[in-house]
């Protein structure tokens, strides 16, 4: 037995799971309990997915749409336990490129992290392009065109690119203060705008049962103008995963991501309910005036409290916005690298390449942005953009959470837990319940409805553009797909 005092510390078997993995440690291991967790809930933000969603609710599924966020919210915990279980197995880089890569084939890693890498790209686009239309213009009292969003877009994913290759540090500390500055926003605004809404004469509780200017026609039917309502969360309650992208920049990686994420799903599912009911109740009785509103939060916000209130609080938004942007390309940095180290990316030598342990991968980092800006070109002209990429931000993540699920279902037997994992023990079987019956009922609503063809097609279109560079990688070195660096994943 080991002696106590000559027991691996938590961070030494962090590194040596690195090590046994065959990388060498590149980053700075700074990320404690609170940087892991605020990490995971500035990707959610749930001030960015309400802000930026609220108004598509109210246009798909009225005020009463609102209620299909627990729901959202119950499946999400279940995925992020699942996802908890495989990130403490496989402390790595990459998530879940690296563990389909390591339990079940490199290839089918590959298109793991093809597909993550796609949604990352996208997503930081539509968060961004949220910034400017639901924060930034309304803040400054610009008139939103789309040439104009498109414009404010690319220059904010330029500031988040420079910041990134800069320092982690301070990425992480602008971060840190964007998550603290939300939830006291979230909640001294949620209680301004109940008290005001309350006594001031503005509540209309019926809203909340209230389908608005969408007919209740088959409204509760299967597909219906409520599940299609699911985006709310459905967009929103994403990327909790990046905490684990980072893992291997994370003190006990094993215990402190598992926790990071499921905390901050929690932490946001009630924020944001009870954020979602105050300001449903507050739409007073011209539901349709503001359904019609390209920022309908903050043009609820400045008829209850005024402009000032408003104009303030959308400083905070901006800079939470601005956070869940720098945060989302900070993890897809950290994906380009994980799959550049492993020589499974053209130009892999410069894109895995990390030129100071407390700053970004440069090249990574430049080619997660170069992505999105594309995206941002591709959509410059579309005056239905937004509510467009808030689609393709959705299924993207739906598909990849449904195949770890699968790949956990599929593995799960081979694995000998160590004491050091984080396990759910008895609770495995209805968690998985949980979690496979959300990720079907997401699915069905996300790919048969019309409503998201976009969606789809640039689903489709990543599928073959990564078809073509997945040959390229296969022609130039097909030794890199079929074995991994470092040892056994038992040894993980």
């Amino acid at each position: 037995m080991t002696h106590p005092s000559t027991r691996p510390s938590s961070h030494d078997q962090a590194d040596a799971a690195i090590s046994h993995a065959g990388y060498a440690q590149q980053f700075s291991r700074s990320l404690k309990s609170f940087e892991s967790f605020a990490v995971a809930f500035s990707f959610i933000s749930i001030t960015t997915g309400l802000f930026t969603t609220y108004g598509t609710v109210l246009n798909s599924g009225g005020p009463a749409g609102i209620w299909t966020w627990p729901i959202v919210g119950a499946g999400t915990v279940a995925v992020a336990l699942l996802y908890g279980a495989l990130a403490s197995r496989i402390p790595l880089s990459g998530y879940s490129y690296q563990w389909a890569s390591r339990l079940a084939s490199p290839v089918l890693g590959w298109w793991f992290g093809w597909v993550s890498f796609a949604f990352l790209a996208i997503v930081a686009v539509a968060v961004d392009y949220g910034l400017a239309q639901v924060a930034l213009f309304p803040l400054l009292g610009w008139e939103y065109t789309p040439m104009a969003g498109a414009l404010t877009t690319l220059v904010v994913l330029v500031v988040q690119m420079a910041l990134i290759i800069w320092s982690t540090p301070i990425t992480t500390k602008i971060n840190n203060l964007a998550v603290s500055a939300e939830v006291i926003a979230m909640i001294g605004l949620t209680l301004l705008i109940a008290g005001f809404a309350i006594f001031g004469g503005h509540a209309e509780w019926s809203n909340l049962t209230s389908t608005g200017a969408v007919s209740g026609d088959g409204y509760f039917g299967w597909l219906g103008p409520f599940m299609l309502s699911a985006l709310l969360g459905a967009f929103t309650l994403v990327g909790w995963e990046s905490a684990a992208n980072l893992a291997e920049e994370t003190i006990n990686p094993k215990q402190v991501v598992p926790r990071a994420m499921v905390r901050a799903i929690l932490l946001s599912v009630a924020l944001g309910m009870v954020f979602l009911v105050v300001v449903t109740a507050a739409l007073g009785n011209d539901v349709a005036a503001i359904t019609a509103s390209s920022a309908p939060v903050a043009q609820v916000v400045e008829n209850v409290l005024g402009a000032g209130v408003a104009r303030a609080f959308l400083v905070v938004v901006s800079l939470a916005i601005f956070a869940c942007g720098l945060v989302i390309m900070v993890s897809c940095s950290r994906l380009v690298h994980a799959m550049a180290r492993d020589g499974r990316l053209p130009f892999s030598t410069a894109l895995s390449r990390v030129p100071r342990a407390t700053g970004g991968p440069t090249w990574a980092t430049v080619l997660a942005a170069g992505a999105s800006i594309a995206i941002v070109l591709a959509f410059s002209g579309n005056a239905d953009a937004l509510s467009q990429l808030l689609g393709a931000g959705t299924l993207m993540p739906a598909l990849l959470y449904a195949g770890t699920v699968a790949l956990y279902l599929a593995t799960r037997r081979r694995h000998r837990p160590r004491p050091d994992d984080f396990r759910l023990g008895k609770w495995e079987p209805l968690v998985v319940a949980g979690a496979v019956i959300w990720l079907v009922i997401e699915l069905a609503i996300f790919l048969i409805p019309s409503d998201f063809r976009t969606a789809q097609v640039y689903a489709l279109g990543s599928l073959v553009l990564g078809a073509v560079v997945f040959a390229v990688v296969w022609a130039r070195g097909r030794e890199r797909l079929t074995r991994e660096p470092g040892e056994s994943t038992d040894s993980l």
